[in-house]
Order: C-alpha cells, then structure tokens, then sequence
C-alpha cells in the first residue's frame, strides 16, 4: 500500500471519471475496482489535452461499461511507477517509455494511433535554428545552446542527443531540458537557444496555432521515423480484461480519438490500430545501443 501511495504522488488527475452515466461502477471482469484508471504522459499542454482523452475516455467507458478515469501523470517516471505499483490499469507511453515500462512494469502494448487508411502513423524528432543563424548542420552545434524537451522523451532527448553522440559533439552542446516540447520550441521562438528540438507532432500543432512561423527557421535535423504512442495494458490483470479492454478500444470509432491524433500528427484521424512489442523493436535497439536505463526516462 505504501509503494502505491507513493506512486499516486507524481499525478495530477483531470476531473473524476471520464463518464459518470454509462456505467455503474460496480465492479466486474471489465471494471476492476469498479473503475479502470488510464494514465497519460503530459506530452503536451495538459490543460489541453485533458478535453481530447475525456472524449476517448467516455467512449472506452461506454465500451466497457465502467467508468475510465483519465489521469495526466507529471512525467515518464511517475507514469511507469504508477504502473508499476498497480495504480494504472492502462497507460500511453511514448515510445522510449515504452521500453522501459515494458520492461519494469509490465506494460503490454495493445494499440496506437492509425491514419484514415487504417494504417500505422509515426512522426520524426528534429533540431530547429533561426532562419539567419550561422548553424547549418548538427556539426555546428558545439558551443551553442540546445533547447531539448525533457529527460527520456524518445523526440525530445534520447533521440536528439543520440545524434549528437553519434557526431561526438554531445559534450561540446550546451543542453537546457525546458520541460515539455511547446516549450522547447518557446525557448527557440523567443530566442534563449541557439537551436531547439521540435518533433513533427508539435511542429503541426504549433504551426495550426500560429504560434510557430516555420519561415523564419530552418530544420538541420531530422531522425528516421518513429512510431507513434502505444496504449499499453498491466501484464498482470487477468487474460480477459486484457482481450476486453483491447478490443473495445479498436472499436472505437475515429472521432472517438481524432482530438488525441491531432496531438500526435494524425490529421485525418482513423481508428485505433493493434501494434505489439515487435512494432517497438527499434526504440529497444535504442536503449541498448545508448545504454539507457529506466533512471534515463
């Protein structure tokens, strides 16, 4: 009980329940506890993201027929030992906290985010410099100031600072970790940075906002594509919980997520798509090759 308390301390909940009508709360197969707890890293504003997952949330509650608490958590670490301790039933981790909370806590991925193709979407990290700036490449980088997201973000770190190393200049850059994406960019925008990192998915939406003028900066970096988000399950709920759970929410319908794929690049939205371990396997060849531990996330 003790370590559960614990984790419950690192989050920050976004109302009660996501539905409060479309299920009684009683507890059953499908409603363990007479709710399900569904937890989600703070990737974005999360004043802003909180109405998007209350409406996937009131659609998986309807689903299911038990209420679906929608907890924004404050960061990986706090996301992965509330799993870990039995405080989250489902999780969406980022890619890279996805490895590790596979692997520490047990998170089984069952689904992301698919186009209106009904295929698999992913997006890409990339590092950003004023228009007029001297920097050109990540070469140029070593003395200047880099605005990164926050520790162990797949985008906004591990795969930023995978790029540096590979180059040998990661302890020649100046790394300011601003908290989140949207701040990152903020730092470039209003010039504290030399360079920042800005994922496509921010990118998108800063860009949609108006907040991020793409003409007056230039990219030097893009990474490869990475896959988008999971929804993971706890390894430990019964078997069909699990095959419930996954299923109901690959019958969502696609306005039931599009105000959460937006968030992640998916514009049109489709509905979910299955994805397993394999579909990851990338982002472990990552941890290994940096040697990243769950004290990196």
């Amino acid at each position: 009980m003790a370590a559960a308390a614990v984790a419950l301390l690192g989050i920050s909940l976004v109302g009660c329940s996501a539905s409060e009508d479309s299920a009684s709360g009683a507890e059953s197969a499908t409603c363990p506890g007479g709710k399900i707890r569904f937890g989600i890293l703070p990737y974005e504003d999360p004043e802003a993201l909180g109405p998007a997952y209350k409406v996937l949330g009131d659609a998986l509650s309807k689903k299911l027929d038990c209420p679906v608490e929608m907890i924004i958590t404050e960061d990986y670490a706090a996301e992965v030992l509330a799993m870990e301790n039995d405080s989250l039933e489902i999780a969406q981790f980022g890619p890279l906290g996805f490895v590790f909370a596979n692997e520490r806590a047990g998170a089984v991925p069952m689904v992301s985010f698919g186009d209106a193709k009904g295929q698999p979407t992913t997006y890409t990290a990339g590092i950003w410099v004023p228009k007029d700036s001297k920097i050109k490449t990540i070469e140029d980088l070593p003395g200047k100031t880099l605005a990164l997201g926050s520790p162990g973000s797949t985008s906004g770190d591990a795969l930023p600072m995978s790029a540096l190393t590979k180059a040998g200049i990661a302890d020649k850059v100046t790394a300011d970790y601003a908290g989140g994406h949207p701040e990152a960019l903020l730092m470039l925008v209003n010039g504290t940075v030399d360079a920042a990192q800005i994922n496509s998915q921010t990118l998108e939406t800063a860009t949609k906002e108006g907040s991020f003028d793409q003409s007056n900066f230039r990219q030097i970096w893009k990474s490869e594509e990475i896959p988008n988000d999971p929804v993971t399950v706890r390894k430990n709920l019964p078997q069909d919980f699990q095959d419930a759970v996954k299923e109901a929410l690959l019958g969502l319908e696609a306005t039931d997520v599009e105000q959460v794929s937006a968030f992640l690049g998916v514009d049109p939205a489709g509905p979910l798509i299955p994805v397993t371990v394999d579909t990851y396997q990338p982002l472990f060849d990552l941890a290994k090759t940096m040697g990243l531990t769950e004290k990196d996330v």
